[in-house]
């Protein structure tokens, strides 16, 4: 069914004019009436009658309109958005780790709305899960736009790029050992029962590996996956702890330990699909977290 005549239907229902309709539509009174007659040839069925110099709807024709102004409008409505979307509106689905959500993350959506006044951009947060794995299967997937996890190895389709660091830090109960210190060595954390992070973490590799390279071990009796469960169970005297230096740290009945000699912290990327399409919002955020980043930045 040609769009077209779907068109010079609904304003001639309008009108009920066909000099009148054929001026709207900017078209001349044969074509006009030649488009009607195909489109009642299709359906079979007629929508206009004569009414002195004007037409009316026929009872199917009434029937008709409805349908075809409903679908239009949608139409329109379908044709706004996506031009909204072409000039940079629309939504960004933006998934990352829970340990940003308190300032990093915020902060930036914030100054990234306050940069783009005039674009209507919603944000579709997601952090249920807390770890790389789930967010860096979301941006393969194409069920999220945009990310910050972790680095994970091996994994093509997906462009990690540096924007912020985080030191890792030792956390102990307040009435542990190591919490009359407040910086020791990887070393001395060996005798102690310690709370891991799950092996679907990005940070796990990276603590394992800083381990080997100290020629140091660690005795892991729990293993959990979001950075601030971690953190209240050491404050419960549940073991210690190699956590990111975050923000809730300074809120709980714990010690915070700096440690020697240890180039030890994670590096956050934002995370993209390199074989999706990126809708310009996507985009501009995108290139705004370059822009407004420093992988050398230490966030809490």
């Amino acid at each position: 069914m040609n769009l077209q005549h779907l068109k010079y239907f609904d304003v001639l229902a309008r009108e009920q004019h066909y000099t009148r309709s054929s001026k709207l539509l900017n078209v001349t009174q044969p074509s006009l009436s030649n488009a009607i007659a195909s489109l009642e040839d299709e359906l079979g069925i007629t929508l206009f009658e004569k009414k002195g110099r004007n037409v009316v709807l026929t009872k199917p024709g009434m029937i008709f309109q409805d349908y075809v102004s409903r679908t239009l409008g949608t139409l329109d409505d379908g044709i706004e958005t996506v031009t909204k979307i072409s000039k940079g509106s629309g939504f960004i689905s933006f998934a990352f780790l829970p340990v940003l959500g308190t300032t990093f993350v915020p902060k930036l959506v914030r100054d990234f709305h306050d940069a783009n006044p005039d674009k209507e951009i919603l944000f579709d947060f997601h952090t249920s899960s807390g770890v790389t794995r789930e967010i860096v299967d979301g941006i393969k997937n194409m069920h999220y736009d945009i990310g910050i996890s972790s680095y994970l190895p091996n994994e093509p389709s997906v462009e990690f790029l540096p924007i912020a660091g985080q030191e890792l830090v030792v956390i102990a109960p307040l009435d542990h050992p190591l919490a009359q210190f407040d910086a020791i060595y990887l070393e001395q954390t060996q005798p102690y029962e310690q709370i891991g992070f799950s092996k679907s973490s990005g940070l796990r590799n990276v603590i394992d590996e800083t381990f080997k390279k100290n020629n140091c071990s660690y005795n892991i009796v729990y293993e959990v996956t979001v950075d601030q469960v971690i953190a209240g169970l050491v404050s419960q005297g549940f073991g210690i702890a190699v956590v990111p230096n975050m923000y809730i740290l300074k809120h709980l009945p714990l010690k915070t330990i700096h440690l020697k000699n240890v180039m030890l912290d994670r590096s956050f990327y934002l995370v993209t699909n390199k074989e999706a399409y990126l809708t310009p919002a996507v985009i501009n955020f995108k290139e705004f977290v370059l822009a407004h980043s420093d992988p050398k930045e230490i966030v809490y």
